[in-house]
């Protein structure tokens, strides 16, 4: 199952075997001044925005790789049945959504916190 970390001066998503192969990519780093908000989502499906990109796309099993968004795209790592860890990120960022099923979504959102900008203007 797919982790988010903060890895020096950077958010990690770090990707299982499996979803490595799925997502055709090791891991997933964004920098960390990119961050704009983190959240648990409760319910996976809630999580996913845009229609299916390059990755592994199974309803109601598993969704790895990256959504396609009109203005941009999301990466996603989600298993259906828990909860997703929401990493909204600024406009120029790489990817406007990290959406991942952590195992332990407290544990990301407590680790991402401290990074999370406390005014409002990009």
């Amino acid at each position: 199952m797919a982790r988010v970390t903060v890895d020096g001066a950077d958010i990690v998503v770090r990707l299982s075997p499996r979803e490595k192969l799925a997502a055709r990519r090791r891991t997933v780093r964004v920098p960390v001044a990119f961050l704009r908000e983190v959240r648990i989502e409760p319910d996976w499906w809630r999580a996913l925005r845009g229609s299916r990109g390059r990755g592994l796309w199974i309803p109601d099993r598993v969704c790895v790789g990256t959504r396609v968004l009109p203005d941009g795209r999301d990466f996603a790592a989600v298993k259906p049945g828990s909860p997703v860890v929401c990493v909204e990120l600024r406009r120029d960022a790489p990817y406007g959504r990290l959406a991942v099923s952590d195992p332990d979504p407290e544990r990301a959102v407590r680790e991402l916190g401290p990074y999370v900008p406390t005014d409002l203007l990009e």
